[in-house]
């Protein structure tokens, strides 16, 4: 279900199990991910992670970046029909957009998936809480100097599609 987008009573052809059997058992894979990684991987950052973040991107030459930004989009080969036009994208396939923050581990500390008809990146952008945080001054304190100009909050690494 995972893998390929499928319902959970296509598997019962193929793997022999009921609707009802994937379904918990797609449930228990989900909890046993959280309960493994969620403390290490699946959240934001807090204070100590944001400053190792800045102290590196500083001695690599980005003072103040909390990480790189950018935006995938998949194809979703197996959209229902109904959705299709939804999630459509410039190409006319449907497309899932996933937005994502990375630092210089790859560790990937933020992702929101675009949601039905945000179908470029300013638009999940304007949808995704990380920037509703920034606009609303909520930030870790990240204090640089940059041609002599002070910071207080960071910044992401991005391309030029953003607005600045």
């Amino acid at each position: 279900m995972l893998a390929y987008g499928c319902p959970a009573d296509a598997t019962d052809e193929y793997i022999r199990i009921g609707e009802s059997t994937t379904i918990e058992s797609l449930k228990r894979f989900c909890r046993a991910v959280m309960e493994e990684f969620a403390d290490e991987y699946l959240r934001s950052p807090n204070a100590t992670d944001v400053a190792r973040i800045l102290r590196i991107g500083k001695d690599r030459g980005f003072p103040g970046m909390l990480g790189s930004l950018d935006c995938m989009h998949w194809i979703w080969k197996n959209c229902p029909t109904a959705w299709a036009g939804q999630y459509a994208s410039r190409s006319g396939s449907p497309t899932i957009i996933l937005e994502a923050v990375a630092d210089y581990d790859l560790w990937i500390w933020h992702a929101y998936f675009g949601l039905p008809c945000t179908n470029n990146d300013i638009n999940v952008l304007e949808a995704s809480h990380l920037f509703t945080n920034l606009a609303q001054g909520i930030a870790h304190p990240a204090h640089y100097v940059i041609q002599g100009k002070e910071y207080n909050m960071g910044y992401y690494l991005a391309d030029g599609i953003y607005p600045k």
